[in-house]
C-alpha cells in the first residue's frame, strides 16, 4: 500500500515518471493514486522529499 504525505509532497512529479505500472497521477498540482499499485517501492525511493511510503498493509 501506498501512502503519499501531502504536507511533503512538492508536487514535482518524479514519481509520476518512475511508477512502471502508471499508478500516479499528478492533476493539478494534487498527487493521487489512479492505477493499481503493486507496491515496488521505485518511487518512494525516487522521491526527493520523502513524500512516499510503501508498507505491506492492505
Amino acid at each position: 500500500m501506498l501512502r503519499i504525505n501531502r504536507d511533503k509532497c512538492g508536487y514535482c512529479g518524479t514519481c509520476v515518471a518512475v511508477c512502471p505500472e502508471d499508478a500516479l497521477e499528478l492533476i493539478d498540482a494534487y498527487l493521487s493514486l489512479e492505477g493499481e499499485c503493486i507496491a515496488c517501492g521505485i518511487c518512494a525511493r525516487a522521491c526527493p522529499l520523502g513524500a512516499l511510503e510503501v508498507s505491506n498493509e492492505e
